[in-house]
């Protein structure tokens, strides 16, 4: 008998408390899986009080006898992911021999990162607000077929050959377009050859070593990084990261069977977050936006920039819902919105000319779009670390069905705060 398979997925713009939730899965599963994104991503996990920040090491790490991969669809950046296993190691975590990386992962190197700075500071005031860490142009190598690809730096003469197409194209760029500094082959050969000696006993066919967990009956757990309102088609374009943020990538991002994925989890926070430039319909400049900034804490876990805040958008969510198949959802920083008189909730749009524009979700024309809201009472209880649903005040417990009216699914978790114990649950997505 086969082992069930289980897909998470932010539903909002990101940073919506994905490594938590995965983390508090990882229990009931044999491996877990980062399937797009790279080094991009931020996954905080507070476990009794110790905040572990990862970026490319799937967050069931902190889990004895658990596998963790890292496939194709990922942009992997060899110094950031041996960064990542030394942090770790130094705090007695075990890695090198649960962690399994995809040859075919495109490699960030170090002429992406300065090619993504100089492109955003020739951009100005139109920049997209990227991390600055290289993925969009590691990913547009991948797509040009000009790539560099982990398993290509044991191929000897082949790997300096491709290397040199690849930096040739972006010092030209660098030089001629953005009037930016180049950078040296022989110093990104010499040092991305050292590092591949290190990963080597780490390579493997993620596809494979999938395929015979779930055979064996194995649990696996799909990790998404961002979110789906980022997704490089159906996000908010051009205001997106560089991959495929939505279920389906699950499949194609790590070499696994779709038709084995059995439950597509989607994450949102009670209230509505962005970092970088977009669009933004909910976003709050007042008073309730800097509460729900300060008492959420809301700051980019991989670059620490402020996020911007509004309320719950209901009618992005129920289009994500749709999207990518969303089978639940689990609420997180239901705690954050304690003690507010009133809670809005965006229901729908009205386009600018009058118009319902549900139908231009996800392209320019989203910056249009004006919010109508439904307001509900807030709660003055605390809702801090509950653990049963019985034990949120009733307006919270409303607040919690309307938005499963309105987003046409249901919520089958809710965290009350960052430890991973502070969670109601209320579906056993992966079951007992």
């Amino acid at each position: 008998m086969r082992g069930r398979n289980i897909v998470v997925v932010g539903a909002q713009w990101g940073d919506e408390g994905k490594g938590k939730v995965v983390d508090l899965l990882t229990k009931n599963v044999g491996a877990v899986v980062r399937f797009q994104g790279g080094h991009n991503a931020g996954h905080t996990l507070v476990i009794s009080n110790e905040k572990t920040v990862l970026h490319l090491i799937p967050s069931g790490i902190l889990h004895d006898n658990v596998d963790c991969l890292i496939g194709n669809g990922v942009v992997l950046s060899p110094s950031a992911v041996l960064d990542e296993i030394a942090q770790l190691e130094a705090r007695g975590v075990e890695v090198r021999e649960r962690i399994t990386l995809s040859p075919a992962c495109p490699l960030v190197l170090s002429y992406h990162v300065a090619t993504d700075i100089a492109r955003e500071k020739a951009r100005g005031s139109e920049k997209i607000g990227t991390t600055g860490r290289g993925i969009g142009p590691a990913y547009e190598d991948k797509v040009a077929r000009r790539g560099v690809r982990l398993g290509d730096l044991y191929h000897g003469e082949g790997f300096a050959t491709k290397l040199a197409d690849a930096m040739n194209y972006h010092n030209f760029m660098l030089e001629k377009y953005y009037n930016a500094a180049t950078v040296d082959f022989q110093q990104t050969f010499d040092e991305t050859s050292r590092l591949a000696e290190e990963i080597e006993p780490m390579v493997g066919d993620v596809g494979s070593v999938l395929h015979d967990l779930n055979s064996r009956g194995e649990n696996i757990l799909f990790e998404g990084a961002q979110g789906a309102l980022l997704d490089i088609d159906l996000g908010t374009y051009p205001f997106v990261t560089s991959s495929h943020t939505m279920a389906g990538a699950a499949s194609v991002g790590s070499g696994f069977d779709s038709s084995r994925l059995d439950y597509v989890l989607g994450i949102v926070k009670a209230y509505s977050t962005r970092v970088g430039a977009g669009p933004f319909p909910t976003e709050l400049f007042d008073a309730v936006g800097r509460h729900l900034a300060d008492k959420g804490r809301e700051f980019g876990s991989t670059t620490g920039r402020p996020r911007r805040c509004g309320w719950f958008d209901a009618a992005a969510v129920k289009r994500v819902v749709k999207m990518t198949g969303l089978s639940g959802l689990c609420m997180t920083k239901l705690d954050v919105l304690d003690g507010l008189e009133t809670i809005r909730v965006c229901t729908k749009y009205e386009g600018s000319d009058g118009e319902s524009a549900s139908t231009r979700f996800g392209s320019e024309y989203y910056s249009e779009l004006s919010p109508l809201y439904e307001d509900l009472p807030g709660w003055q209880e605390s809702t801090a670390g509950a653990r049963d649903l019985k034990d949120l005040p009733e307006n919270a417990q409303a607040y919690i069905r309307r938005i499963e009216e309105w987003v046409d699914a249901p919520i089958a978790m809710i965290s009350t705060g960052p430890d991973r114990h502070d969670t109601i649950v209320l579906t056993e997505v992966l079951g007992k």
